[in-house]
């Protein structure tokens, strides 16, 4: 087991091919979802990741402030097929929340989740800011996580 964390540019190539293909299989494949998943995101943020057996096991995508929203966010959360059920989710948020607070000095942290997850996110501490919406067809909502709540 590794945890991993790098910038884009600090990314092999079998690392950066590695996680394009469990974000698509887990968001286009498996959720049965076409959207753009190549975003231009990808290269101003830092990708937190655990490999088992050098597969990638569970991974997000963390953005810095004024990229995607005014807050820092966290996003692409998933867990690979092979590995769900071992409470990698959970620890991998945990992570990436400890990294924007301590590495960044960050404090608050803006997520688009999908609304099935709201008891996962709200039990890291996340809160509900939005109404449920569609988003690629998928019912989503915004929240908001804060050290000083």
């Amino acid at each position: 087991m590794n945890w991993n964390v790098k910038e884009f540019q600090a990314l092999s190539n079998d690392e950066l091919y590695s996680i394009m293909k469990a974000r698509v299989d887990v968001f286009v494949v498996e959720q049965e979802c076409a959207y753009e998943e190549i975003d231009n995101y990808d290269q101003a943020a830092i990708h937190y990741f655990l490999t088992i057996d050098n597969q990638i096991a569970a991974y997000v995508r963390i953005l810095p402030s004024n990229t995607k929203y005014e807050e820092v966010s966290i996003g692409r959360v998933l867990v690979t097929r092979d590995f769900r059920a071992n409470g990698y989710a959970k620890l991998l948020m945990k992570k990436a929340i400890q990294f924007v607070t301590d590495e960044w000095t960050e404090n608050t942290i803006k997520i688009q989740a999908q609304n099935y997850l709201h008891k996962f996110y709200s039990a890291l501490g996340f809160v509900q800011i939005s109404d449920v919406y569609l988003d690629d067809n998928i019912p989503h909502i915004d929240m908001i996580w804060s050290k000083n709540q």
